[in-house]
């Protein structure tokens, strides 16, 4: 009976894991729709919360931080601040279904970003599971009865964003020997300073619909609830990746997938057409073949390692 407990933190972090990364696109679509609350506040207070909660980790001996110079984290947090912005935005402005199916997007984009800036090659199977992924977020954008050029054009800044972020993120690790926390740690507050800077230009800060307003103790509640579900988000996915396998960890990102498109269309009554459902099978389709196959490769790879003399 030794194996229960392992089996039983496994589970326990994989329930942490779904619950908090769908509540997040659930709690912050209410907070925009509902109440209104400024959306480059609301990353700000995220960013605080995942410093603060970074903080505790490394003194409850979770990891060790690395001394290491802004300048060379300030692109990451520049880029950091754009794609959750953006991204927010894009929570803001769209349906669930639209903004879940544009981040697929970034897939592709990570593909002919590593192809054209550092010269990466990729099978053909690969470049062709792109194909039925971007047919299919175009689908489901096309055929949106709450399709708006501004939702549209806050979801491509986001993948783009997004997609130069993740590729910057793992040449950094690379070069800098960190992990994602000690990374993340030396980021968010870089990326809170420049949000301080930039908010005042961009939104109220005081009066109504600011982040200093007039909001009642539940609003002020949920917006901390908010910051703390996102940082469990971050906390779990590095958990999660360093106590499953790949296979583990991407079919299970599928199934969270296909729960948050059901939950915007059950408690957001967003409309969904057959021509949108089509969207959203055939983008389904590449990014499990896309898995497939790049598991696949990494399997073949671990293989040729382990016969080699």
């Amino acid at each position: 009976m030794g194996w229960l407990p392992a089996q039983g933190r496994l589970a326990a972090g994989l329930l942490v894991n779904l619950a908090a990364s769908i509540c997040i696109v659930f709690l912050n679509k209410w907070l925009y729709v509902r109440l209104g609350f400024p959306n480059l506040s609301l990353t700000l207070v995220h960013f605080a919360i995942t410093w603060l909660g970074l903080y505790l980790c490394q003194a409850l001996g979770a990891f060790s931080p690395k001394s290491l110079q802004p300048a060379q984290v300030l692109p990451l947090a520049l880029s950091f601040c754009g794609f959750v912005v953006f991204t927010n935005l894009s929570l803001q402005s769209n349906t669930i279904g639209t903004y879940q199916l544009a981040k697929a997007m970034t897939t592709p984009v990570i593909v002919v970003i590593q192809s054209v800036a550092y010269g990466k090659t990729f099978p053909l199977r690969i470049k062709l599971t792109l194909v039925p992924i971007t047919l299919g977020v175009f689908l489901n954008s096309y055929y949106d009865v709450k399709f708006n050029v501004l939702g549209i054009a806050f979801a491509t800044l986001g993948v783009l964003v997004t997609s130069l972020y993740q590729v910057w993120v793992g040449a950094k690790q690379h070069e800098l020997q960190v992990n994602s926390m000690q990374l993340l740690y030396y980021q968010a507050p870089m990326s809170s300073a420049m949000l301080l800077f930039i908010i005042p230009f961009f939104e109220p800060v005081f009066g109504e619909g600011g982040i200093f307003g007039p909001w009642t103790l539940s609003a002020v509640i949920m917006v901390l609830l908010s910051g703390i579900i996102a940082f469990m988000v971050n906390l779990s996915i590095y958990w999660i990746i360093g106590n499953t396998s790949p296979v583990t960890y991407n079919m299970f990102g599928h199934f969270k997938f296909c729960i948050t498109l059901l939950g915007g269309c059950l408690l957001f009554k967003d409309p969904l057409s057959v021509n949108q459902g089509l969207g959203i099978l055939c983008t389904l389709f590449g990014i499990l073949a896309y898995t497939h196959f790049k598991l696949s490769e990494q399997e073949s790879s671990k293989s040729k390692l382990v016969q080699r003399p």
